[in-house]
């Protein structure tokens, strides 16, 4: 399925230890001995790929896949092709990455520092590290095992990176503690100044901007994204938090584990997440507000005040899906009255 020029296919894996790493339970046909050598989409997998169906929106595709195992929920097994072999699970979509991760493994880094690269002689790099071309790590500088820093980034000093981080190219990093497995896509800019001003009648004054970003294990932060350090607390980003590209955290801002951010979504400073929050598209929050575990804010919500614990807002200013709901229908009343 994936262009060889970019991507490393291995295998090829049985149904049986594609089940195995899964938790899958094979069904269907049940051909467990079936080799099958890649991974494909539902209406264009052959009877030696793998796919999966987790939208009800494809069913059609499903009853007419000519693949040789899918991931499926066992509510729809009725419906799959005589022929095909099913990997039953509550969760098809999980089941495919892991699956696609075997057929598709990252491959390591090579370890080695590219000519151009400037590195402090204080700075310690882990055994395995990659450092590419102009790449810029500076004074006291701790970067673990098997680590690949990316082309023209710029690492300041005192800055740690734990083991297995991928710094993608034309990152820059400072003021920052990250975890391991951390993923660093490019352009992404983390631990500059925040945006801090004390108002004067003379003019704007600047705030010095003391505190640090730290970042759990296991994050991912977009392209082009920016985390501000904090103005005195840290900034903090919990382990497992997704981020997507052209995100803005402000200074102060605390986020919990495995929370959500999509692209183009902004957090003012001292605003604090809970776990597993999740924040559509552009959507924005203002500063020193508590978000609970859990919540979730739609796309192009203006956060204004405080969010509970697994509740839902929506609009701008957001309020909870039920209210906005409502409001839209009495306009919509209203609307048609008017034209009547």
């Amino acid at each position: 399925m994936a262009d060889p020029r970019f991507y490393n296919l291995a295998g090829p894996f049985s149904v049986a230890e594609i089940a195995r790493r899964t938790g899958a339970v094979i069904g269907g046909a049940g051909k467990a001995e079936l080799v099958l050598r890649d991974v494909a989409p539902l209406d264009a997998a052959g009877p030696e790929q793998l796919t999966w169906l987790d939208n009800r929106k494809y069913l059609q595709d499903f009853r007419r896949t000519g693949a040789g195992a899918v991931f499926v929920q066992p509510a729809f097994a009725g419906q799959a092709p005589r022929e095909a072999t099913l990997l039953l699970t509550e969760q098809p979509y999980r089941g495919y990455a892991i699956a696609a991760q075997a057929f598709y493994p990252e491959p390591p880094p090579v370890p080695g520092i590219a000519p151009g690269a400037v590195i402090d002689p204080s700075a310690r790099l882990g055994e395995g590290t990659a450092v590419e071309a102009n790449a810029v790590i500076g004074p006291g500088v701790e970067i673990g095992k098997r680590c690949r820093i990316g082309a023209n980034s710029v690492i300041a000093a005192a800055s740690q990176l734990g083991d297995d981080v991928r710094v993608g190219a034309n990152v820059s990093i400072s003021h920052a503690l990250i975890g391991s497995r951390v993923r660093l896509y490019p352009g992404a800019r983390i631990g500059q100044d925040g945006f801090g001003f004390a108002l004067d009648p003379q003019g704007y004054v600047k705030v010095p901007q003391l505190g640090r970003v730290i970042i759990g294990d296991d994050v991912e932060i977009g392209a082009n994204t920016t985390i501000d350090r904090g103005a005195g607390p840290d900034t903090v980003i919990g382990a497992g938090t997704m981020i997507d590209n052209l995100v803005q955290i402000g200074h102060n801002v605390q986020i919990g584990r495995g929370c959500v951010l999509v692209s183009q979504s902004g957090i003012s400073g001292s605003t604090r997440l809970g776990d597993y929050v999740m924040i559509g598209g552009q959507g924005g929050l203002i500063g020193h507000l508590v978000i609970g575990s859990g919540a979730r804010i739609a796309a192009q919500a203006g956060v204004m005040r405080d969010v509970a614990p697994g509740e839902t807002v929506v609009g701008a200013p957001a309020v909870p899906m039920k209210e906005f709901f409502r409001q839209v229908a009495a306009l919509q009343r209203l609307a048609r009255r008017k034209s009547e």
